[in-house]
């Protein structure tokens, strides 16, 4: 058999879009949002949230106001048209067009919360890390104001239901740093992450704000609820950490459960039950409560 008979086999298996072999990957006909256009959404909004940290041109006081305005109408323009193929996706309409600039120009009225928020961020992360030299240098070096940048932008494109990019944007931060939040969960102000590595952070996820996690903490899900033909159902299923809470690194906290507020849990610690405010969780507590049924306070 000749090469050409050969590989003519391959493509008509791989391209038989009846077979039941491939039933879980669905032909798409569309131009999906682009990774390389997302990843340059998210440099100017750093640009404009940032000024004068990122890009290659100095801000000044004189000339703030120019870059963030230019910056301002290249994001809305960009940002409109990745909405409008991710609005494509999941559906055919007249209206897409303006729905995805209507939804751009609803995003930009949020970059100034953004911005207020990350602010917090920055203190907190600063207030908790004594190796810090100045605010400048978390902007500019530390791995979890990436995590939180991409975060709080995909957050506000996830509340204005926008389908894939919230997904793809934590996803840029997640395979660049180790930090995985998902969209989806809310995070209060003031919020810090030690390190990072190997943080998750699920869906359904309430976080209040003053809220401290180090590396390797899971904020994860206990089990599922499945529907009558066996798939997940999107109920709420992550933890509840109130405010000023503090979570040492590799512990994981599961299910829909609550931390009281100033509670502070140890490392490497399982927990899968909720505690009253004020408690302090460490490992051996915390599986002598397993077996015993306590609280852990």
């Amino acid at each position: 058999m000749n090469l050409h008979k050969f590989t003519d086999k391959i493509v008509q298996a791989l391209t038989d879009t009846q077979s039941p072999s491939y039933r879980y990957i669905p032909m798409y006909d569309r131009q999906l949002p682009s990774v390389q256009k997302l990843k340059e959404i998210v440099d100017v909004i750093r640009e404009i949230i940032f000024p004068g940290y990122f890009g290659n041109q100095l801000v000044t006081e004189s000339s703030i106001q120019y870059h963030v305005g230019v910056n301002c109408e290249k994001l809305n323009h960009l940002l409109a048209e990745q909405i409008y193929k991710a609005l494509a996706f999941e559906a055919n309409g007249s209206d897409i067009e303006s729905t995805a600039e209507e939804k751009a120009r609803n995003f930009l009225v949020k970059v100034p919360e953004i911005k207020r928020l990350l602010s917090t961020d920055v203190k907190a992360i600063y207030d908790n890390d004594p190796a810090a030299k100045n605010y400048g240098e978390i902007i500019f070096c530390y791995p979890a104001m990436k995590a939180l940048l991409n975060y709080r932008i995909a957050h506000e494109l996830f509340l204005l239901q926008i389908p894939l990019i919230p997904r793809i944007i934590t996803e840029m931060a997640h395979t660049e740093t180790g930090i995985d939040i998902h969209p989806g969960a809310k995070i209060g102000e003031y919020f810090s992450i030690d390190h990072g590595t190997g943080v998750v952070i699920g869906q359904t996820t309430i976080i209040g704000n003053h809220v401290c996690l180090y590396q390797g903490v899971t904020l994860g899900a206990k089990n599922f609820v499945l529907d009558e033909v066996g798939n997940p159902i999107d109920i709420p299923r992550h933890p509840i950490l109130e405010d000023h809470v503090t979570v040492y690194s590799n512990s994981s906290i599961l299910g829909r459960i609550t931390i009281g507020k100033g509670t502070i849990v140890g490392g490497n610690v399982w927990l899968t039950h909720s505690v009253p405010p004020n408690s302090r969780i460490i490992q051996h507590k915390a599986v002598e409560d397993l077996f015993s049924g306590g609280l852990g306070i």
